[in-house]
């Protein structure tokens, strides 16, 4: 699968917080979340083990309660089951890759966006 990005196909999640799914494949998921200044992930856990690169803005990433702050070109990992939130301290455009794949995150995925 190869997967382009454009600026249309966002959809919100929670207010401030807008999602598309750029690209998915049997075992892992891509996705691309574009989070407001001042928007907040609530806490939340899942089974998905999820990396993260945040490619602009500064986000402060709480891990099992361990907060960190993070700009341009940092990243994380998630362990599956884990607790984690975050606060988005400015705009933010962050890469997030899911194993296994996210199911319910192919509603995000538009089919003109991938060949």
């Amino acid at each position: 699968m190869f997967g382009r990005d454009s600026a249309e196909g966002y959809q919100g999640i929670i207010p401030g917080i807008r999602i598309k799914t750029l690209a998915a494949g049997e075992r892992t998921l891509m996705a691309k979340f574009l989070l407001k200044g001042g928007s907040a992930l609530p806490a939340h856990s899942h089974p998905y083990e999820q990396t993260g690169y945040l490619v602009s803005g500064m986000l402060r990433l709480y891990i099992a309660e361990e907060p960190r702050e993070l700009g341009p070109g940092d990243s994380w990992c998630v362990p599956s089951g884990v607790a984690h939130r975050a606060d988005a301290l400015a705009d933010c455009v962050a890469l997030e890759i899911f194993s296994p794949a996210r199911e319910d995150y192919l509603k995000y995925l538009r089919p003109e966006d991938v060949s």
